[in-house]
C-alpha cells in the first residue's frame, strides 16, 4: 500500500469535527478504497481542549491557519474556516503556493476569488476541490465537472438555501407568519442570529455563481447575479400561489441567452406538481438542462456536519487516488470572460400584488398602464381584506400572461406614479420550468 495521505485541517467546527470523526472511525474502509491510509496529522482551531469526538492527542496543533498551510508536514490542506477574506483566503494561497491541493467547503471564498485562486493553482500544478461548497452533500460539483463534461448545458437552477426552503415550507403548511418562522429557524440552528445572508438570497447567489462557471465554462461573476430575498413574501402570497397551482420557492437560475448569461436569485412561483416544488424543509435540489441528457435533478441535504463532511471526504479521496481535475472544470486559461445578459429580458408570467386605494378610477388606471406596456392580464382578483386591515385599501392580485420583466417594471413604475397605491407593489416571477 502507498504512503499515507496526510491532511492538515484548518477549522474544527461542526464540519471539521465531523470530518475528523469520519477519518478516524472509517480508517480501514477508506484505506481499502483509496489504496492508501488517510490520516489527519495537523489541525488549527481556537480551543484545543474541546472534545470533538476523535483523538487529537497526537496531532500537530497550529494557532494560525496560514502557518499550518505554509509549514505543516502535510499532503493536502483542508480549509473549513469560512469567510471570503482574511485567514481563509491567506491560508489557501499559502497552501497553493506550496503546490498542495486544497479541499474547501467555502462558497464565499470561491465566489469572490475563484478565478484568481484557480489560476494560482494552475501555475503551481495543483488544484482546488470544493464539492462541499455548493448544496452540501449533493454531488453536484462532480456531476457538472465530470459526468456532464461532454454535454452542452443550457440552464442550471434549483433550491440552494435550506433556511429559506424550511421557512417557506412551514409558512405554507402551517400558516406561520414570516417573523415567527424565522425565530423558529434561528432557535433550531437553521438560521444565524443575523439571518440576512440566508433570507436575503446572498448565500444562494454565492453557490449559483460557482455553478454558472462550471456550467458555461466562464469566469465567475458574483456581481452579475440579480439577488432578491424572501423577506417580503407573505402568507397571502403563498395562499394565492396555491390557488393558482403553484408553490413559492427561493429559486436560483443561471441560463445562457441570446445576449449572454443570466444569473438570478429570487422567490418564484413554480408548478405545484413539478419535482422541484415537492422539495421541502432544509433539503436542497439542483436541476441541470443539457443537450445529451435533457433535464436531471439531484436532491439531498444542503447543510449539516455529516452531509458536508461527506462531501469534503469525497474530495480527499479523489486526491488520494490521484484524480485531480481543473478547478473550474477546464484549465483556468481557457475560461471565457463572463458576458452578462441584457438586464430584465426574462420572459414569463408574473404574479403582482398591489394595495390599491379604494377609489373611483383606480382599477381602470392600473389596467390602462398594463395595456400601455403591452401586458396581457390572465386574471385580476380583489382578495378578501383582513378584518384588521384598513378599509380604504383593497388588496389586488394580478397574474399576467407571458411578458418581459422590463415591461412589468415599467408598468408598475407608472402605476406607482399615478398615486393609486399604498406602499410598493410586489412582483413574483412565475417559472414554468419547462
Amino acid at each position: 500500500m502507498n504512503s499515507p495521505l496526510r491532511l492538515g485541517i484548518a477549522g474544527l467546527g461542526t464540519v471539521g469535527a465531523s470530518l475528523g470523526r469520519l477519518i478516524e472511525t472509517r480508517a480501514e474502509a477508506l484505506a481499502n478504497k483509496a489504496g492508501r491510509a488517510i490520516r489527519t496529522t495537523a489541525v488549527c482551531a481556537r480551543d484545543r481542549s474541546r472534545d470533538r469526538g476523535f483523538d487529537s492527542s497526537g496531532l500537530a496543533w497550529f494557532d494560525d491557519p496560514v502557518k499550518l498551510a505554509a509549514e505543516a508536514d502535510i499532503d493536502v490542506f483542508v480549509e473549513l474556516i469560512g469567510g471570503s477574506e482574511g485567514p481563509a483566503l491567506d491560508s489557501v494561497k499559502a497552501a497553493l503556493n506550496r503546490g498542495l491541493p486544497v479541499v474547501t467547503a467555502n462558497k464565499a471564498l470561491l465566489a469572490h476569488h475563484g478565478v484568481t485562486l484557480a489560476r494560482l493553482a494552475a501555475r503551481k500544478k495543483t488544484e482546488i476541490l470544493f464539492e462541499a461548497a455548493v448544496a452540501g452533500g449533493i454531488p453536484i460539483v462532480k456531476t457538472m465537472r465530470e459526468a456532464l463534461v461532454g454535454n452542452d448545458v443550457s440552464r442550471v437552477y434549483g433550491i440552494l438555501n435550506g433556511t429559506c426552503n424550511y421557512m417557506l415550507t412551514r409558512m405554507e403548511k402551517e400558516g406561520i407568519a414570516f417573523d415567527a418562522c424565522l425565530a423558529d429557524a434561528q432557535r433550531l440552528g437553521y438560521a444565524e442570529a443575523d439571518p440576512t445572508f440566508d433570507i436575503g438570497g446572498f448565500d444562494a447567489a454565492h453557490k449559483l455563481a460557482i455553478l454558472t462557471s462550471l456550467a458555461f465554462g466562464c469566469e465567475l461573476d458574483l456581481e452579475s447575479v440579480f439577488i432578491e430575498g424572501i423577506e417580503t413574501v407573505t402568507n397571502d402570497d403563498i395562499a394565492a400561489a396555491a390557488e393558482l397551482g403553484y408553490r413559492i420557492k427561493l429559486l436560483a437560475v443561471a441560463m445562457r441567452t441570446d445576449t449572454g448569461i443570466e444569473q438570478r436569485v429570487h422567490p418564484a412561483m413554480i408548478p405545484a406538481d413539478s419535482a422541484l416544488a415537492r422539495v421541502d424543509g432544509v433539503t436542497n435540489a439542483v436541476a441541470v438542462d443539457s443537450d445529451l441528457l435533457g433535464s436531471i435533478l439531484l436532491a439531498g441535504p444542503g447543510a449539516g456536519g455529516e452531509a458536508t463532511a461527506s462531501a469534503v471526504l469525497s474530495d480527499i479521496m479523489d486526491v488520494a487516488g490521484g484524480t485531480l481535475r481543473p478547478t473550474l472544470g477546464m484549465p483556468a486559461a481557457n475560461l471565457a470572460p463572463y458576458k452578462r445578459a441584457r438586464m430584465r429580458a426574462h420572459e414569463g408570467g408574473y404574479y403582482i400584488r398591489l394595495s390599491v386605494l379604494d377609489r373611483v378610477g383606480a382599477f381602470a388606471s392600473i389596467a390602462r398602464r398594463m395595456a400601455e406596456s403591452k401586458i396581457s392580464l390572465e386574471s385580476i382578483v380583489q382578495r378578501r381584506r383582513d378584518e384588521t386591515a384598513d378599509a380604504s385599501i383593497a388588496p389586488v392580485v394580478l397574474v399576467t400572461h407571458e411578458t418581459t420583466e422590463a415591461a412589468v417594471r415599467k408598468a408598475l413604475e407608472m402605476v406607482s406614479k399615478d398615486g393609486h397605491l399604498s406602499g410598493e407593489p410586489k412582483m413574483i416571477r412565475i417559472e414554468a420550468l419547462d
